[in-house]
């Protein structure tokens, strides 16, 4: 039993060995860091409201370019190039905005749980003392001492490590982290980060066509009201902001696609916490076992019966 412990201790310290964890680990931590600014329900919100300004702006210059198809509402390429492709854009910054917030609850609650730095030496520690402490036992057995207060130790540390993922509620926030972790898959990718950052050149040379040469030469002529292009005023206006706003958080995301992969190559987050529980378990059932193991022939101490009658 003593033997078993020493095993499932080592296995324990170097499992962050095996999966790479000094390594990944902090780059999950540096990658939730990133993310922090933009998974809150106002900032989405904020994106999403954007977006609803980009539309109107794009319905109107639609409306523009069938009415004067002489003018340069038709004929600019870049306006043309962001009416064409804005609604897929549209569809497909929306859908990302809406796994972003679906999210939020779950990466609030990875970004609970302790700093990830430190995920590593959660498994070392416990599997050092565990491996230390059996190694002990079987020593002082071998040495003819008996081992059953040792056991004492040994049950404390494993129901630690037992208790540990109720401690940090791994249970409810690791299966959020792993599903949070399979639905940004599609765009945490370095080709579709690339693809969204053009979408804000498309977005963005639209934009200054329409500011600088749509909208005063059909207002200047007068074959346009100012009333009659609302939408495409206020994108002229909040284009600053707008561009400003979601720039940054496609750089974060431009910066944490290698921790993404990173983290994705770890074992699964719904797995961590039955890394730490099923362990400590075995430990714990080991270590109480130890306790009702009978000692070793020559092991048993003399009881005063048996001396009776000895000369001394």
């Amino acid at each position: 039993m003593l033997v078993v412990a020493v095993v499932i201790g080592v296995a324990l310290a170097l499992a962050p060995v095996a999966f790479q964890m000094f390594s990944r680990a902090p780059k999950g931590g540096t990658m939730i860091d990133g993310f922090k600014p933009y998974m809150t329900t106002e900032r989405i919100e904020q994106f999403k409201a954007d977006l609803v300004i980009i539309d109107h702006a794009h319905a109107e210059a639609v409306r523009l370019r069938t009415t004067f198809p002489t003018s340069s509402a038709a004929t600019s390429p870049r306006l043309n190039a962001f009416i064409e492709q804005w609604p897929a854009i549209n569809t497909d910054m929306a859908s990302m905005l809406a796994t972003m917030q679906a999210n939020i609850d779950h990466y609030d609650g990875v970004a609970g749980l302790p700093p990830f730095v430190l995920f590593p030496w959660f498994f070392v520690a416990p599997g050092l003392i565990i491996a230390v402490l059996a190694v002990r036992s079987l020593r002082a057995e071998r040495r003819g001492r008996s081992v059953r207060g040792r056991w004492i130790p040994l049950l404390v540390v494993a129901l630690g490590v037992v208790a540990a993922p109720a401690i940090f509620q791994m249970f409810t926030r690791a299966p959020g982290g792993s599903a949070m972790i399979d639905d940004f898959k599609p765009f945490m990718t370095r080709a579709k980060v690339t693809q969204i950052q053009g979408y804000f050149l498309t977005i963005g040379s639209g934009e200054g066509d329409l500011r600088k040469t749509v909208v005063p030469e059909l207002t200047g002529d007068g074959h346009v009201r100012a009333d009659d292009i609302n939408g495409i005023t206020t994108l002229n206006q909040r284009w600053p902001s707008i561009s400003g706003g979601m720039a940054p958080m496609i750089g974060a995301m431009s910066d944490n696609v290698g921790n993404f992969d990173a983290v994705v190559a770890m074992p699964p987050f719904w797995l961590f916490p039955w890394f730490f529980f099923v362990p400590g378990l075995l430990v714990a059932a080991l270590a109480v076992a130890a306790r009702h193991e009978k000692p070793a022939l020559g092991e048993a101490p003399a009881r005063p019966s048996q001396l009776q009658g000895v000369a001394p």
